[in-house]
């Protein structure tokens, strides 16, 4: 049978660990081939890139730093290059690091933003001609729940994902008739490389916050990449979908 995304062509950023290679797996799953960049991880990447291959579709990995113009060009033309028009762009490279609000300086938050909103919005803008183009396309945003309820230690992660979602929704209207859908994702706590940033402290409070009582997992938040990505998220334009363990109820 075929899957949801056969013969789809996605590109996934920071997709070698964690969230981003849980989605560019389970889409290949469906049948997309998927291009990925990753910064300084080759042992990742080849691991994802060998989970893609296992289910029959193509696998590209580059290096790239997000937050560089000419990286990020170079990694979205040898990904068309390698599979073809891209299809589904899922905005996912972030960072995260804890650090007080008193002793973030202006370039820690331009970092911050350069990263988590700037790349958002420079990748959408070379996805955006070819995909209007072809009357379809898909642009998945991850977001965070911090981006709605605020964190201590985060306050320039969190600007930049309720950036990320005001730029989704702007986008979602602004490209819904040429066929491009705009979504984003809100994960909650999850176990990834970029939690393991935060302090024993910070984790313990979240823990005790949440319903569940427990943090989420990369498998956990990829299959709503999937309905968005595929026909079954259709009806959704603009939207930011919250897999968060009850973390914030929307």
């Amino acid at each position: 049978m075929a899957g949801r995304l056969e013969n789809r062509k996605a590109l996934v950023t920071g997709g070698s660990r964690g969230i981003g290679g849980a989605i560019a797996i389970a889409f290949a799953a469906e049948g997309a081939d998927v291009a990925f960049c990753h910064d300084d991880d080759p042992e990742g990447a080849a691991a994802v890139a060998s989970a893609i291959r296992s289910h029959g579709r193509q696998a590209f990995a580059f290096q790239c730093d997000v937050s560089e113009d000419d990286a990020v060009r170079r990694f979205w033309a040898e990904s068309e290059r390698m599979l073809g028009p891209i299809d589904i762009l899922v905005n996912n490279a972030g960072i995260g690091p804890e650090q007080p609000f008193e002793t973030i300086d202006l370039a820690a938050f331009d970092h911050m933003i350069n990263v988590n909103l700037r790349a958002v919005f420079h990748f959408a803008k070379l996805a955006t001609p070819a995909m209007r183009m072809r009357g379809w396309g898909r642009i998945i945003n991850i977001a965070s729940q911090l981006a709605y309820k605020g964190a201590n230690g985060l306050s320039h992660y969190c600007a930049a994902k309720a950036g990320v979602i005001g730029l989704t929704r702007a986008l979602a209207i602004e490209l819904a008739e040429s066929g491009i859908l705009v979504n984003a994702i809100a994960p909650g706590m999850v176990e990834t490389r970029l939690s393991e940033g935060l302090t024993e402290d910070w984790k313990a409070r979240k823990l005790n916050e949440l319903p569940i009582h427990r943090f989420g997992t990369p498998s956990e938040i990829a299959p709503t990449a999937v309905l968005l990505a595929s026909s079954d998220g259709d009806f959704y334009v603009g939207q930011t979908l919250s897999p968060n363990g009850g973390d914030v109820f929307l």
